[in-house]
């Protein structure tokens, strides 16, 4: 049981200068008895609107130097202060605020929400157990117009879909992956460089892009070039869901529409997944 969307805005100044961050925390326990299920005993329980207000102090009083660390925060205490948690986990999600710049210079105190994929992250341990933290990205929409195609794949009776060597990609992308066991590591770092390797990996070289033969081989790409380049990601799981475009005829219209006007086909959409990890993080 716990506590969902405990959301909050944490203000830090230096001088002049103003720093945001603001979250949506999800704090869920489990405790070493059951007895409030089965007796209706609610002498362990610790109340969900208390659950709200620990993370507002730890909020306060440890500040948000990154989303793992203050969820690793959020575990610590409860597993420190209160002997009947057996087990803890935390959400923690961040919205998009970047520093305003007016002409280059960037505003001490005004920011802009910018939908550019929402970071995450997740901690949960039991007690006398490691302490285990994910990290991810979500809702980031992603769109490469030409460098794409799909073609080759079964058919039988049902199919209708024709080959294409040359179509718009696009997708919303979900990328979660966790680290091995939790040194300090700086967080926001890793999560910096992740996001530009999977940008990096989707759109290709800017002078000619790479060619991509389906979404599933996209998500691959991803997938191997964050391996490759952050050693402290031990498996991360990637989810690409499908935007397809049809160009419009126009033929009616006295018009030749050479993929010029295009709309979203909304529903149904394609979705793909794949989760990948080190060799020696499976045989673990």
């Amino acid at each position: 049981y716990g506590k969902n969307t405990i959301k909050f805005l944490r203000l830090h100044k230096e001088g002049k200068k103003h720093f945001v961050k603001e979250v949506e925390v999800c704090a869920h326990l489990r405790l070493t008895s059951p007895q409030e299920y089965l007796e209706g005993n609610n002498s362990l329980v610790i109340p969900t609107d208390t659950i709200k207000n620990i993370v507002l102090v730890l909020a306060k009083k440890n500040g948000i130097s990154s989303l793992e660390q203050f969820a690793i925060d959020i575990c610590n205490h409860f597993m420190t202060t209160f002997c009947q948690v057996a087990y803890v986990k935390t959400y923690v999600q961040e919205v998009p605020w970047q520093r305003l710049c007016e002409n280059g210079v960037p505003h001490i105190h005004s920011f802009i929400c910018v939908p550019d994929g929402i970071r995450f992250c997740e901690a949960e341990q039991c007690r006398n157990g490691p302490l285990v933290v994910f990290a991810g990205i979500k809702d980031l929409k992603l769109m490469k117009t030409t460098q794409s195609g799909f073609e080759g794949f079964y058919k039988n009776e049902h199919t209708t879909l024709p080959e294409r060597h040359d179509r718009i990609l696009c997708g919303e992308l979900f990328c979660k992956w966790s680290y091995g066991e939790c040194k300090d590591f700086d967080f926001d770092c890793i999560w910096k460089k992740i996001r530009e390797c999977i940008l990096e990996a989707f759109s290709g070289p800017p002078d000619c892009g790479e060619y991509s033969p389906s979404y599933q081989k996209t998500v691959n790409g991803i997938q191997m070039l964050v391996l490759s380049r952050v050693s402290q990601v031990q498996v991360i799981e990637v989810v690409l869901n499908n935007t397809f475009y049809n160009v419009v005829d126009m033929k009616n219209l006295g018009l030749t529409n050479d993929k010029e006007v295009l709309v979203p086909v909304e529903a149904p959409y394609g979705s793909c997944a794949c989760t990948l990890g080190r060799k020696k993080f499976f045989e673990a």
